[in-house]
C-alpha cells in the first residue's frame, strides 16, 4: 500500500500508520557531482516566484537561511536572495544539519544523477552531493536528522520499498536500518518528525491528535500534548517548538518534553487554509527561527518570535 506522497507534512495529515516486518538496508558512499556543463555559482536571485518549497533550515557551515525549492535551494542572507545556477534538484525531505544538509528528491534533468536520489548530503552548499542510501532506489518525502548528523529518520511509504513500511532509523550516516517499534503510538497517522540537535536517539513527531516524543529512536512513543492537531515542529535544543491548528486559528508554541510546560508565541494573523508547513530554529542562535506556510509565505524572526519579517508572500519575494 503506497502512502498519499502528494501530501507533505502534516497539513493534510493524510499519511496512514502501517506495520511490517523490518529488513536492514544499506548502501556504500559515493561522491556524486553533476555533469551539467554550467558551472556551479550561488548568485544573487533577483525576482523569486516559488511554486514549491521543499524544507527550511539553517546549515551549520553557513550563515543564510536555505529554503529547499522544486527548483533547487534559495538562499536569503543580509536581506538579499540567492540561488544557485546548476544543481536545482527537487530537493524532498531537505534537513539543513552541522556540516551542510541532507535531502531526497529528484535530480535536475541533464545533471547526469539517477532519479530518485534517495538519501543524499551535501558539504559545500549544494556543489557536490555524496550519497547515503537507497541512491536510485527511493524517496522520503518524511526524513529528518540530528543536527550533528548522529540520527537519521525516513517513513517508508511502501510495504516493497527499500525500508519497512513506518519509520525507520540509521545510528551510522545511513548504513544500516532499523524500524522503530513505536510501542503506545495510538495516533491514526504520521506527520512531520524531528530530532534532537545533539542526541540522535531522540526524536518527536506531529500527528493530528497531537505530538508524540520519543528518547529511544522512536521505540517508544509518549504523548505529550493535547489531541489537537500539530502541523509542523522542530527542536530548539531540549524544547520543541510546534504549531497546531485550534478552534480554527493558526498557533505557534514551545513545549518542554519533560515537564509538559507550553508557551505561546505571537505571529503574524493566518487564515485557516494557511496553516505552518515547515519550521525551522538555527542551532547556533536560537533567537533565528523561521516557517512557511501552506501558500508558500515565509516569515523569520531574529528575536526570538517577538517580531516577524515577512520574506514569501505566496512565493514571491518583497
Amino acid at each position: 500500500m503506497k502512502l498519499n506522497s502528494k501530501i507533505f507534512l502534516a497539513v493534510l495529515l493524510g499519511v496512514v500508520l502501517i506495520t511490517s516486518g523490518c529488513t536492514n538496508q544499506s548502501q556504500e558512499k559515493k561522491v556524486t557531482s553533476s555533469k551539467s556543463k554550467a558551472p556551479f555559482h550561488i548568485v544573487e536571485a533577483g525576482d523569486l516566484k516559488l511554486k514549491n518549497i521543499r524544507g527550511i533550515g539553517y546549515p551549520g557551515n553557513d550563515t543564510a537561511l536555505y529554503i529547499a525549492a522544486n527548483d533547487g535551494l534559495k538562499l536569503y542572507k543580509d536581506k538579499k536572495w540567492y540561488k544557485t545556477t546548476t544543481n536545482q534538484h527537487d530537493y524532498i525531505g531537505f534537513q539543513a544539519i552541522e556540516t551542510g544538509f541532507i535531502a531526497s528528491g529528484h535530480p535536475q534533468k541533464g545533471s547526469g544523477l539517477k532519479d530518485p536520489l534517495g538519501l543524499v548530503r551535501s558539504v559545500n552548499k549544494g556543489k557536490t552531493l555524496q550519497k547515503l542510501a537507497f541512491y536510485d532506489k527511493a524517496n522520503f518525502h518524511f526524513t529528518a536528522a540530528s543536527y550533528t548528523g548522529n540520527g537519521l529518520y525516513v517513513i517508508g511509504e511502501e510495504q516493497s520499498g527499500p525500508v519497512n513500511l513506518g519509520v525507520n532509523y540509521s545510528t551510522d550516516n545511513g548504513k544500516t536500518w532499523k524500524k522503530s517499534a513505536f510501542k503506545n503510538f495510538s495516533a491514526d497517522s504520521m506527520g512531520m518528525m524531528a530530532v534532537h540537535p545533539t542526541n540522535g536517539n531522540t526524536m518527536a513527531m506531529s500527528t493530528r491528535s497531537g505530538i508524540y516524543f520519543s528518547t529511544d529512536n522512536g521505540n517508544t512513543m509518549k504523548l505529550i500534548t493535547g489531541p489537537f492537531m500539530v502541523t509542523a515542529l522542530t527542536f530548539s535544543d531540549d524544547s520543541l517548538l510546534f504549531s497546531s491548528v485550534e478552534d480554527e486559528k493558526i498557533l505557534l508554541k514551545t513545549i518542554s518534553p519533560v515537564t509538559g510546560e507550553q508557551a505561546n508565541l505571537i505571529i503574524p494573523f493566518l487564515d485557516y487554509d494557511n496553516p505552518i508547513t515547515y519550521l525551522a530554529v538555527n542551532p547556533k542562535n536560537t533567537n533565528q527561527i523561521a516557517f512557511t506556510t501552506y501558500k508558500n509565505d515565509l516569515y523569520e524572526s531574529t528575536d526570538g518570535g517577538k517580531t516577524w519579517n515577512n520574506l514569501l508572500s505566496d512565493g514571491k519575494n518583497k
